[in-house]
């Protein structure tokens, strides 16, 4: 495995990732569900510890948000896409006379960032009745199952519209 770029050779520093130290600490005392000073010398023991050991599975530090806009405005997407695809598979599942029509969606992407693709399948599966089944980052495209797509170009259409585009404008 390769040294992380933000890093000489096999360096590691204790507050390499302060967010993720931060993050650890957190959860720790939320998981815990007090504020007892035991609690805080664990959380931070932990939080120092934890990303320490996982230094070499860390691409880079994170970057600093360049595009909350486009950040906000992909969340409010999927989020009301996730309530209208609720919507919609409940009335397919509920409907005795619908007869849905699974298919096979192929979507190329140009995403380049391989946290942009994964965010992208991850996005397609959490919407219901979607799945991201194979991603092929060599390809460019991830095959997605739909429930009831009706047409499969329209629906590959709308994931890059909806979902790629702004990921791009993210990711760089």
């Amino acid at each position: 495995m390769k040294p992380a770029p933000h890093t000489a050779a096999g360096e590691r520093r204790w507050l390499a990732h302060p967010w993720l130290t931060g993050a650890v600490l957190a959860s720790w005392l939320l998981l815990q569900g007090s504020l007892d000073p035991v609690h805080w010398i664990w959380g931070a023991v932990l939080g120092l510890v934890l990303p320490w050991l996982a230094h070499d599975f860390i691409d880079a530090p994170p970057t600093p948000v360049r595009a909350l806009p486009a950040i906000l405005r992909l969340a409010a997407v999927v989020l009301w896409d996730i309530v209208k695809a609720n919507l919609t598979v409940a009335r397919i599942v509920l409907d005795p006379r619908r007869q849905p029509q699974p298919a096979w969606v192929t979507v190329d992407h140009a995403l380049q960032d391989p946290r942009g693709i994964v965010l992208l399948a991850t996005i397609i599966t959490m919407t219901p009745g979607t799945v991201s089944c194979v991603v092929d980052e060599q390809r460019r495209r991830i095959l997605v199952h739909a429930l009831d797509p009706g047409d499969p170009q329209a629906v590959a259409a709308e994931i890059r519209d909806r979902y790629e585009r702004p990921l791009k404008e993210i990711f760089g």
